[in-house]
Parts: structure tokens; C-alpha cells; sequence
């Protein structure tokens, strides 16, 4: 039996708009460090020494339009994993961790889940384990723990469980699971001590989860069943299949299951919940993130060129040129290569509807930024304009791109640096720095990097038509032909 690390990498990429996109959303974002809260999510049990050994590859169950970047960033600090769940569609939490749990007891292991979200932040790592011990011990022996951050103020952005008496150190009954309340009622619960913040944690065995969504909502379990049966692996992914998950029941762990559990003792699955203070926060809007992060003697938090002048208690994140205030207070400035939002502190919780504003009206900046990740580098869309468009693409070593043509534009390529392999219907050649070629309309081409160090290069195209999905791909290392 391990302890298996389920890591639940979904989101729509709103609440932390524009920097969080929908194919870009905020775990793949580093928010507070220098490492995504994905990363910081995947080396949170770092050094654990529990009951129970950690398993060493991550379960991480996500959408697949952004898994080249999962899957790399799992890699970029020491966490290669096997098990990249992609969900063809959206279903909410329960569907997602009756995949890892099917994942798991397939392998042979009736584990214990550790199911967290990407996109939390938990600033005391040490408090943090000591918590995961104790309510580890509950769930290796069948119940179903969640944990509960112990209320810092009044907050109705939170759902909240009311705990009963311990039923071992550390771990108490649950009494009652309660909606958001208004700011009156949040603060009777604080004002109370017997209320927690609902953290969306969990800890369960493998076997445990699925005997309890197989009672409640059979429908699910085989649903899930049959889409890990139709599965296909790719590369560093496994493909969930699409039809039998499209059928699958939407519904979240806590609804689905934990909420349940209290009204059926012969199940043998006893909810619990483990009290911790952690520094927790699911950074649910920009105003949490001001208040994560370091500030000046004035209340300022910045990141990147940013210039304060009689500016007090503001937020400004810049990510590719200078931003300057000049006498604003309690303000959130958030500037990307396409878009800038500016909001004030009190009011981030609205982002969302400008969000949905630009989705109605069909907007790019609602989906991705302008710098596109795929598994071979990067592409950023510098210019454009009618019938042309300007990019720096950058080219990882070994790395190729897939043999395309394209119908409606032609290309020009530079090379800025590095060494480029290209094929051009039926020559291959180098090219090196300084150095460019032209792609006719119609051409078969590829562009490989034999080298050992980054291929950076312009591409200028031209054409009636220069949307992404103007490619036919004959052949692809990565399984997008």
C-alpha cells in the first residue's frame, strides 16, 4: 500500500483572467515563487514521513488542451509521471477521482488517494505533514477524511463544515456540511470555533471511493469504467475514452459522496475531518493573491517592471513592459502581451463577467495568450496584420515540428539562432544564424532543432487565410496527425 498523490489540474482559467486563459489556466502559473502551483502542488509531500510510503509518480487528472505543458512542467522539477489522466470533457471532481482510483487499483494497489486541487496554495509544508499523518491513519483504516482550514476572518467565498467531538487525536465526526453564507452568518461560525473552511482536500483508500460512488451513483462508476476501458496511451497521457465519458454523471466529491456518508453507517465508510492551519488559500480571485504575496511599507505587491509612486494597498502583476501608477489606492493592475485589466480590490470576484463578456463576443483572450506552449517549444504571434502574421518560434533541441502543408499561406523563415533542419517537399538542409528559406503555398515541409541548444527563429507568413487550423499534418511525433 502506498500513499498515491492525486493531483486534480482542471479549471477555466476566469478568475484569475487575463493572466489565467482557458487553455492556460492559473496552475500552470507562477503565482507566489518561482515554481507553478502545479509544481508546488506535485513536491508538497516532499519529505513526508508517514505511515505509509509515497508513491513516487503523481496522478495528475487534467484537460487535454493544455497537457504538453502539464506533462513538461512535471518534468522540469524531477516529476516525470506515467499517469497524466486527460478528460475529453469536463465531469467536476468526482468523475476525475473515480478515474485515479480505477487507475490505482488496476495497478494492483489498494492505496490511499491524496486528492488536491492544482490551483491551491499551502504556505507551511511541515504543518502541512503533520496534518496528512493523522488523518492518514483514519483512512487506511476506511474512512473518508477531509480537511478543514481553520477560519482567519469572516469569509463567505467558502463553504464551511461544522466538526463534532474527536474521534481520535486530531480527527473529529463531522456534523454538518454548509453552503456560502452571507457576511453576517459567516461571521456567527467564526465568532462559534466550531466551523472550518471546506478546503476541497481528501484522503481515501482506492477501494473506499469506489465501493461508495458504485452505491451512490452507479451510473458514474461505470461510466468511468468503461471510459478507462476504451483508454489509449500517448506518450506521457492517457487518453480517456470519449464516449463513455461524455455519458458520465457531472458531480463533485463532496456532493457526490462525502456529503452522503453520514446517513449511511452500513456502508463502513465514515466521514471524517482533520482541523489544520496550514496557510492555506485557493487564491479564488486577485484580491487573495494581493494578500499572499510580500508588500511594501505601503501595502504594494509587485511583479515584473513595475514603478509606485503615492500608491498604497495595490496589486500589479506586468509580464512584458513597464507599469507605472501614479496616486491609486486598493487597486489590482494585471498587464499581458494582449490584454490589461484594471479593477479595484474590492470588485476581483467580477472578473468573471468580463470574462463572459469576451466569450460571448467570440475573443481570443479568453482562450489563450499570445505566447502558445506546444510539445516541441513555443510560438508568440508578434504582429500581425491583413494577410500577414509575425512570430518567434522557438524550437526545443531534438525537437521537431509535425510534416505539414498548409492551403492558404506561404512562410518565410529566419533563423536568429541555433541550427535548423529543414525539409522542403523533397530537400533537406541546414540552416544556421542568419540564414533563411521560403515555404511555398501547397509545400510539404518540417522544422527539426539537431541541435543542443534552443532554436530561436522568425517566421513571416502570407495568405488569404493564416488561422491555426489551416494544417494538414502527415506525420507527427506526437500523436496529433
Amino acid at each position: 500500500m502506498k500513499l498515491n498523490l492525486v493531483i486534480l489540474s482542471g479549471g477555466s482559467g476566469t478568475r484569475l483572467w487575463p493572466l489565467s486563459r482557458e487553455q492556460y489556466p492559473k496552475q500552470l502559473l507562477a503565482l507566489i515563487g518561482d515554481d507553478t502551483m502545479l509544481q508546488q502542488t506535485a513536491t508538497r509531500l516532499d519529505g513526508f514521513s508517514g505511515s505509509l510510503p509515497v508513491a513516487v509518480e503523481p496522478i495528475v487528472v487534467c484537460n487535454e488542451e493544455y497537457r504538453f505543458i502539464t506533462a513538461e512542467q512535471m518534468r522540469a522539477i524531477g516529476r516525470p509521471t506515467r499517469h497524466i489522466l486527460l478528460e475529453p470533457i469536463g465531469r467536476n471532481t468526482a468523475p476525475a477521482l473515480t478515474l485515479a482510483a480505477l487507475s490505482v487499483v488496476r495497478e494492483g494497489d489498494d492505496g490511499v488517494l491524496l486528492v488536491m486541487p492544482a490551483d491551491h496554495v499551502v504556505r507551511d509544508r511541515e504543518a502541512f505533514h503533520r496534518s496528512v499523518a493523522v488523518g492518514l491513519e483514519a483512512a487506511k483504516e476506511g474512512a473518508m477524511v477531509t480537511f478543514g482550514i481553520v477560519p482567519e476572518r469572516a469569509e463567505t467565498g467558502y463553504g464551511y463544515i461544522r466538526f463534532g467531538s474527536e474521534c481520535s487525536p486530531g480527527v473529529c465526526e463531522i456534523a454538518a456540511f454548509v453552503e456560502k453564507p452571507d457576511a453576517e452568518t459567516a461571521a456567527e461560525y467564526v465568532a462559534s470555533g466550531a466551523y472550518l473552511w471546506n478546503s476541497g482536500l481528501f484522503m481515501v483508500r482506492a477501494s473506499a471511493w469506489l465501493k461508495a460512488i458504485g452505491h451512490f451513483n452507479p451510473a458514474m462508476l461505470a461510466a468511468c469504467e468503461a471510459s478507462l476501458d476504451a483508454a489509449v496511451r500517448d506518450i506521457d497521457f492517457v487518453r480517456i475514452g470519449r464516449g463513455a465519458f461524455e455519458a458520465c454523471p457531472s458531480d463533485s466529491i463532496d456532493y457526490a459522496v462525502m456529503e452522503k456518508l453520514a446517513g449511511t453507517p452500513e456502508l463502513g465508510i465514515a466521514p471524517r475531518v482533520v482541523p489544520m492551519s496550514v496557510g492555506w488559500s485557493d487564491v479564488g480571485a486577485w484580491d487573495a493573491l494581493w494578500a499572499l504575496a510580500e508588500k511594501d511599507g505601503t501595502g504594494n505587491a509587485a511583479r515584473g517592471d513595475v514603478v509606485f509612486e503615492d500608491t498604497t494597498d495595490s496589486l500589479v502583476h506586468a509580464t512584458s513592459r513597464m507599469v507605472a501608477c501614479v496616486g491609486v489606492d486598493g487597486l489590482v493592475v494585471v498587464e499581458t502581451p494582449d490584454a490589461v485589466m484594471v479593477a479595484h480590490k474590492d470588485r476581483t470576484q467580477d472578473v468573471k463577467r468580463i470574462v463572459a463578456r469576451l466569450k460571448a463576443d467570440k475573443r481570443s483572450q479568453v482562450y489563450a495568450h499570445r505566447k502558445i506552449h506546444r510539445p516541441w517549444g513555443c510560438y508568440d504571434s508578434i504582429d500581425n496584420g491583413q494577410r500577414f502574421q509575425v512570430k518567434h518560434i522557438q524550437v526545443k533541441p531534438g525537437a521537431a515540428l509535425s510534416l505539414q502543408m498548409h492551403h492558404h499561406r506561404a512562410e518565410h523563415w529566419i533563423v536568429v539562432s541555433g541550427t535548423a533542419k529543414v525539409t522542403r517537399g523533397d530537400e533537406t538542409f541546414l540552416l544556421t544564424e542568419n540564414q533563411s528559406t521560403y515555404i511555398p503555398l501547397g509545400v510539404t515541409h518540417r522544422l527539426e532543432n539537431p541541435g543542443k541548444l534552443m532554436l530561436e527563429m522568425i517566421e513571416v507568413q502570407s495568405g488569404s487565410y493564416l488561422g491555426e487550423d489551416d494544417i494538414v499534418r502527415f506525420e507527427d511525433t506526437y500523436g496529433r496527425k
